[in-house]
């Protein structure tokens, strides 16, 4: 059985699922081809119980590596060989930003490591030593550091069973050079199934099918984008599907939420909208089996996909051909011929007669036309004779003709 590249939820499931046909097919011994960087420490937790749950003799082939989430994976294993030069070890629980993990999570992986030893009767010493820095061994590692064990070392240390060339030798040294070989392979639904539930590839999808959804909401019929957005969430579940994390109540959930969405658009309130938000969320997390990777991968999915439509509006908006179909870009300015309110500006230093009190504002009659105007800020009585000192809009200015005014004019 291959355990290859990153270990995650997707691996688990394949392993049990392999380790069930052994069981089934009475198998002599299983032999797990590893080359692995580490992974997921759930994940990893998971295969090693399923390995020690077989009565089947189970064996670590280590064909390069079993780093950090391997290390443990090999450990839970009866025996352990290697081929010259590989390693294994530098176990340290390290979170999704590449620092250390929290005392409490590095205290369960360090006991972890420590009770896989000690169950197959290793010296624990070196299993903690990989997951804990404080930990010094003299001659082989010092204080501040992960212990790393070659495949020299780890025979010194019985930490290897042996050092073999291919798997043809390992056969031999099992003694099952006659034996029938079945190797269990990843299926293609299998490999997706993985590449979908790795941590890095979860946030991926989601933001793509935020994004493609939100770009398909303003742009008419349904096209690229929403393809995009829905297969690529559609693609988050079939692949927790085909891993077993999720069963087809989630995405019975999801189809609902998209619906209560649509149906929004049609039925005012925002009752049915939020609903359907909240079923979607939900049914992404019960769909992952991981309440911190879906929550922070829904965050970052969300965050991207608020700076993205930001940028595409603002920046690319006015200067890329599909987006100038879906923003509205025409401005009702004065410019192109567009006014709010009629200018009367042929109105300006006409004189009229106040029909009302104004207080400021009232009625005045000029050349027969009753128009509402207001006065500069004073109290101006009825049958007052007054000129018009401004027009801005719908706004006229008025302002008392005094006596001394109407003198002036006559002199």
């Amino acid at each position: 059985m291959p355990i290859k590249n990153t270990v995650e939820k997707g691996l688990s499931e394949f392993i049990d699922r392999a380790i069930t046909e052994a069981e089934e097919n009475q198998a002599s011994a299983i032999i797990f081809d590893m080359n692995t960087p580490g992974g997921d420490v759930s994940a990893a937790i998971e295969i090693g119980k399923r390995i020690s749950e077989t009565d089947i003799k189970t064996v670590t082939y280590i064909n390069q590596d079993a780093i950090s989430a391997g290390s443990y994976i090999a450990l839970n294993t009866d025996e352990i060989y290697m081929v010259e030069g590989s390693r294994i070890g530098s176990s340290g629980v390290i979170d999704g930003q590449g620092n250390a993990a929290d005392e409490k999570a590095q205290s369960y992986w360090i006991s972890a490591m420590k009770g896989a030893a000690e169950k197959k009767g290793r010296d624990p010493i070196y299993a903690m030593a990989m997951a804990d820095k404080s930990i010094a061994i003299p001659g082989m590692k010092e204080e501040g550091t992960f212990l790393t064990l070659t495949s020299t070392e780890a025979a010194e240390v019985n930490y290897s069973d042996g050092t073999v060339d291919n798997l043809d030798k390992l056969l031999e040294e099992l003694g099952l050079q006659n034996a029938k070989v079945e190797r269990v392979d990843e299926s293609f639904a299998d490999k997706i199934a993985r590449f979908v539930t790795n941590p890095i590839i979860i946030p991926i999808l989601l933001s793509i099918g935020s994004l493609g959804l939100i770009i398909e909401l303003y742009s008419p019929g349904f096209g690229l984008p929403g393809i995009a957005g829905l297969s690529a969430l559609l693609l988050f579940f079939y692949g927790h599907l085909v891993a077993g994390l999720a069963g087809y109540e989630s995405l019975i959930l999801f189809v609902i939420g998209i619906l209560l969405i649509i149906l929004e658009f049609f039925v005012v309130g925002g009752i049915a909208g939020a609903i359907g938000i909240i079923a979607v969320i939900a049914s992404m997390f019960l769909a992952s089996g991981d309440i911190a990777v879906i929550g922070i991968s829904l965050l970052i999915a969300i965050g991207v996909s608020i700076i993205a439509s930001i940028l595409l509006v603002k920046v690319f908006g006015r200067k890329m051909k599909f987006f100038r179909k879906i923003i509205l870009t025409d401005s009702t300015n004065t410019e192109s011929g567009y006014v709010s309110n009629q200018n009367r500006k042929e109105l300006i230093g006409k004189i009229g007669t106040t029909l009302t009190a104004l207080r400021p504002a009232g009625v005045v009659l000029v050349d027969d036309e009753r128009i509402d105007v207001v006065s500069e800020g004073s109290f101006i009585d009825k049958e007052k004779k007054v000129k018009i000192v401004k027009a801005e809009g719908s706004r006229i200015v008025v302002r008392e003709i005094l006596p001394i005014d109407i003198l002036k004019e006559d002199e």
